[in-house]
């Protein structure tokens, strides 16, 4: 079996090709808004405009529902065209009668007040919109960040297995070092390659997601305002039921409001009418007046009653569940938020220490007294102690989101 030979300068050669193109690429990046300007711009995506149409329709059908109902007018012409005295139109009785419904029993008040309660509910719900957009936008704004920098920690990772080889190459021509470690250096240069470029193939993703999320023209190339290193805000100060269970509190009230509606609609629905009729034989005029209501023989509205009092059974279990819900959940994002800070501090620490461990371990194999596996041992605990602590930062901001998502407010303190 014949073994090729190592190549050194193909090795090297390749890598810094890679990494001339990668910088090149950034020499020419188009830094991403900062996230304060991308949630105060959020209002124009389609998940807010729609939020914010459904407001409106709410309000006008709030308008709409203290609207009297317009009256009826009706002409009747009787006793004409008919035999002997009624012949022709001489014996003819017009009458022209007006009609209003006189919504007794509060039914225009109890139609205001559930077309009220439904507009609160989607006040909340464009409330609730407005918190999810911004989530989604803080998370693919933190994840694109977290995608930058394992980019720019593996094309550091391949820039440090290339001196790292090259050292090893100088101690292989030296004689101090048998062939197969140049051989083991031109694989692990092949290796932190690889990285790079899977790693060039995820921040490009992860931008693409951020320019589509925040709806923006020109495609991210970079992201320079860091929202990984921003401090989460303390919830210390939090008071009340989360924004799901005020929505879940404001249908269960316009539940209860339709209750009141459809007991009034078991009531006779009253008509008042008044009428001017005209004589044609004698000549004379008369007023009319009368009063018409149904007569609630048959149609009660008892199954619609029953219906509208088992949805607000119905709307008041889903408060109890997400009460119940609200206390569980906060309670574990607030101990994520905890434990991630927690994490980020250790993890800093991890890097320092990783740094420092790789610094002394690069100048005991130049001094021939550590060999070639401990180095690359160093070399890859800090690599993995730097994407820790990215993994680590990105963690927070997701801790930070949740948390936010239940309190009901922007993450990170950010108003739209």
């Amino acid at each position: 079996m014949k073994i090729r030979s190592f190549s050194p300068r193909h090795a090297v050669g390749c890598a810094a090709a890679v990494l001339l193109s990668a910088i090149g690429g950034q020499a020419l990046a188009d830094p991403a808004p900062s996230y304060d300007s991308l949630v105060g711009q959020a209002d124009t995506t389609p998940f807010n405009v729609e939020a914010e149409a459904l407001v409106d329709a709410a309000e006008a059908r709030l308008r709409q529902a203290g609207v009297r109902p317009n009256p009826d007018v009706s002409i009747d012409v009787e006793n004409l065209l008919g035999s002997g005295p009624y012949s022709g139109v001489d014996s003819a009785e017009g009458t022209v009668t007006f009609s209003q419904n006189l919504e007794l029993w509060g039914r225009r008040q109890a139609r205001v007040d559930v077309a009220r309660a439904e507009a609160g509910v989607s006040v909340l719900q464009r409330d609730a919109v407005g918190v999810e957009s911004a989530a989604r936008l803080a998370l693919a704004y933190a994840e694109a960040e977290a995608a930058q920098r394992r980019f720019e920690v593996a094309r550091e990772a391949l820039d440090i297995a290339l001196a790292d080889g090259r050292a090893a190459l100088a101690l292989v021509e030296e004689g101090r070092e048998p062939l197969v470690r140049g051989l083991q250096a031109e694989s692990e240069v092949a290796t932190a390659r690889a990285t790079f470029d899977e790693a060039t193939a995820e921040r490009d993703a992860a931008f693409a997601r951020l320019t589509a999320v925040a709806m923006l023209i020109a495609p991210v190339t970079s992201i320079e305002d860091s929202l990984l290193d921003r401090a989460p805000m303390s919830d210390a100060g939090f008071e009340g039921d989360t924004l799901g269970v005020r929505v879940a509190q404001a249908e269960r009230d316009a539940a209860e409001r339709r209750i009141d509606v459809e007991q009034i609609r078991s009531l006779p629905d009253v008509t008042a009418s008044v009428g001017f009729r005209r004589f044609e034989l004698e000549g004379e005029t008369a007023l009319t007046f009368g009063v018409s209501l149904p007569l609630p023989l048959f149609d009660r509205n008892r199954g619609n009653i029953d219906a509208a009092r088992a949805e607000y059974r119905a709307a008041e279990a889903r408060v109890d569940q997400a009460r119940q819900s609200a206390v569980a959940d906060r309670a574990a994002a607030s101990a994520r938020l905890t434990a991630s800070a927690s994490r980020v501090r250790a993890a800093d620490g991890g890097v320092t220490a990783a740094e420092e461990a790789y610094r002394l371990t690069r100048i005991g194999f130049e001094a021939g007294r550590i060999s070639q596996l401990e180095l690359r041992v160093s070399r890859s605990a800090l690599v993995a102690a730097r994407n820790a602590a990215i993994e680590a930062r990105l963690a927070r901001v997701r801790a930070e989101i949740d948390l936010a998502r239940l309190e009901g407010r922007i993450p990170f303190g950010a108003t739209l």
